[in-house]
């Protein structure tokens, strides 16, 4: 399947917002939007991580979008450690409904910090799909999330511990997809990451 990459920019509550949008040449079946990792430790849109999400996800046949969070790149604004994320990743989605359609099923991803907001976002935005790699639990107050929900996490994560998601999805009787030996960003396992999320959704309609 053939995918474009085009740029975009829409105003935000904080100014404007940057992204980059992985479209296929076939009619959308999704929408899917990508939240990068902390920005005070050099998270961008450019992250592999949240690069391989979203490519995963336009390979899936959804329009996939990835942006800058506030304050990073051309991104106006200033960190606000969540709560402004968690506007900005609202506002490229709504944006990306406007663009492509109410209709379709909207699913939220996130890594790290960002699949924080992702979850913070889900429960805004009540997404048909939430894929959250390695969320930072522990750091920040994460939500609960729903029971179909995919996270993905490294066994020796030195950044968010596995232990910690561990405890945050226990009283959720939530499953964790865990790799083993891999770390927080998943070195050398990105095409690992990428056939864990193609399968959970193979047969799935999003």
């Amino acid at each position: 399947m053939a995918i474009t990459l085009q740029k975009f920019s829409i105003v935000g509550a904080a100014g404007n917002i940057e992204g980059l949008v992985h479209q296929p040449n076939e009619i959308a079946c999704g929408i899917a939007v990508v939240a990068h990792p902390l920005p005070t430790m050099g998270g961008n849109m450019d992250n592999k991580v949240a690069v391989t999400l979203a490519k995963t996800f336009a390979e899936l046949g959804c329009v996939a979008f990835r942006f800058n969070f506030r304050g990073v790149g051309n991104s106006e604004g200033e960190f606000t450690g969540g709560d402004g994320e968690e506007q900005d990743m609202i506002a490229v989605a709504r944006y990306a409904q406007e663009q492509f359609g109410e209709e379709l099923p909207l699913l939220l991803s996130g890594f790290s910090f960002g699949g924080y907001v992702a979850a913070r976002a889900a429960q805004q935005l009540k997404p048909q799909h939430l894929v959250l790699a390695a969320p930072a639990v522990g750091r920040f107050a994460m939500p609960a999330v729903s029971p179909d929900t995919l996270v993905i996490h490294g066994e020796h994560d030195d950044v968010v511990p596995l232990a910690d998601a561990l405890d945050w999805a226990r009283p959720q009787h939530l499953p964790i997809v865990v790799l083993p030996q891999a770390e927080h960003f998943f070195h050398g396992r990105l095409t690992q990451l990428r056939d864990i999320v193609k399968k959970h959704f193979n047969g799935v309609e999003l």
